[in-house]
């Protein structure tokens, strides 16, 4: 790879038709930064949070009224000679017409609207940025601190997540983007943070009286430490976990949550004092004496700058960026700029961009289906979509948008991407791709411009030996300067 189809291709999204790094692409890539737009128009279209979190409480609240309706309404009774005989009866068919079927169907199906204006967003933004450089900076935080929407209540959530958790704070400090994350509703209802309760709390205590029993959820600060900041087998013990769990009581979604999580922006992040565990939390051998919201939100600062964090978010870095087997010495270079600049990403961001080990000629990493389907739609110009084309095609592909599964997100290596189902997969898909342009691309020229002095002989061979222009764009998609990077 030349330096100019490592600026286009590993560092960027793939090239499109007339783009070109010129003579010194490292600045050509930190020139993006100052391109880059946080807030499209196709972004800012769609509808925030704030608004997806009304709906869910709507739903909660019809899920109610339609069980208290269901509870009221008289049932069959049992068939005389099945009860005479002493059988069980025969399971209940779901009726139809039951009302909390149908309030369950209407919120998937609006969650769901939400879910595919999402992803065209996505990849409208990813088609036409000035800034493919930080795009797929924002796309790797997006995994880094993954969210699910395989439940009903985060469908609807993952899309405003990226946007208004990560998007705003690509080019800012790593400790601003960790609040946002944490305090977004997104993230706070996937682990569950918004119903967790400490024992203590004043809701803990009252729920006690009546013979019940707090729960406190440890899901959030397991994964803030394993995930988000320190990594695994750091020197964090399960006490840890579950004091950050205590410091984290209280945070929750305004209209969402219960026990005082009303106040606060409906939608928005909210703090919900009667369920607060009181007193000193001891976390990683420190003490947290504040009280309230202030005493998680100094331990995420604490976090954010801490030596593991650096570590950890240098390594996957590295990995993204030179290879599955990281360089040391670029996660060396890289856990520098982080220490010193206090978690400024820019200054990470030029670290990356100046170090020689993600420049070599060889690719370094095999492509997954979002970065080849992204690069395969920019290398054939496109600037539009078909309606709910990328959700369809992104499942094909096995990774669906923004439902990794688990909150460790998608696997960065290729062993995950690279089996021969997988890229079966990328050829009927490749195949259809080049049928939509309709014999407008000439394969042979466009590789040649996508893969500056990089083309092999085979390859170019390949292409030339193409039946129809349509065919020779299907085997550019596929060729392996297409598949890796």
């Amino acid at each position: 790879m030349a330096k100019a189809g490592i600026a286009l291709n590993r560092f960027g999204l793939g090239g499109r038709p007339g783009d070109a790094p010129g003579a010194d692409p490292a600045r050509w890539l930190m020139a993006q930064l100052e391109r880059y737009e946080a807030r499209p128009e196709v972004i800012a279209a769609l509808a925030p949070s704030s608004q997806i979190v009304g709906e869910l409480a709507d739903y909660r609240r019809d899920l109610r009224e339609a069980r208290r309706d269901m509870r009221a309404m008289p049932r069959p009774e049992a068939d005389t000679e099945v009860a005479m005989r002493g059988s069980a009866m025969p399971p209940r068919r779901r009726d139809p017409d039951d009302p909390t079927a149908q309030v369950r169907r209407d919120a998937r199906l609006q969650a769901r609207d939400h879910y595919a204006d999402a992803i065209s967003a996505r990849a409208l933004t990813a088609l036409n940025s000035p800034a493919p450089f930080v795009e797929r900076l924002v796309h790797f935080w997006a995994n880094h601190f993954a969210v699910s929407a395989d439940k009903l209540e985060m469908i609807g959530l993952a899309g405003s997540f990226e946007f208004e958790a990560v998007r705003p704070h690509v080019l800012g400090k790593f400790g601003e983007m960790l609040h946002a994350v944490e305090r977004h509703p997104a993230m706070l209802v996937y682990l569950d943070q918004a119903q967790s309760v400490g024992p203590n709390s004043a809701l803990g205590q009252a729920a006690g009286r009546r013979g019940g029993k707090a729960g406190l959820n440890e899901n959030l600060a397991r994964e803030i430490l394993e995930l988000h900041t320190l990594g695994v087998r750091t020197g964090y013990s399960q006490a840890d976990v579950t004091e950050f769990a205590r410091a984290m009581t209280g945070w929750s979604v305004a209209g969402l949550g219960r026990g005082g999580a009303d106040d606060g922006q409906g939608g928005g992040f909210a703090f919900a004092p009667r369920r607060h565990e009181p007193g000193t939390r001891t976390i990683l051998g420190k003490s947290w004496p504040q009280q309230g919201e202030a005493q998680a939100a100094a331990v995420l600062d604490m976090l954010a700058t801490h030596p593991a964090t650096a570590r950890h978010i240098a390594t996957k870095l590295a990995r993204h960026f030179a290879g599955d087997d990281p360089p040391p010495a670029l996660v060396g270079k890289l856990e520098t700029a982080f220490l010193k600049s206090g978690g400024d990403l820019p200054s990470v961001y030029r670290a990356l961009v100046e170090a020689p080990e993600c420049w070599v000629a060889q690719p370094v990493k095999f492509k997954s289906p979002w970065e080849w389907t992204i690069s395969a739609l920019r290398g054939l110009g496109a600037e539009q979509l078909p309606p709910m084309a990328m959700n369809g095609l992104m499942t094909q592909l096995g990774q669906p948008v923004w439902k990794p599964g688990s909150p460790a997100g998608w696997d960065d290596v290729a062993g995950s991407w690279a089996g021969p189902d997988a890229v079966m997969r990328r050829v009927e898909a490749a195949e259809r791709l080049a049928q939509r342009t309709r014999d407008t691309v000439d394969a042979r020229a466009r590789a040649a411009e996508l893969f500056p002095g990089a083309l092999s002989e085979s390859t170019a061979q390949s292409i030339a030996r193409a039946e129809s222009p349509a065919q020779g764009v299907a085997l550019l998609l596929v060729a392996p300067e297409f598949l890796r990077r």
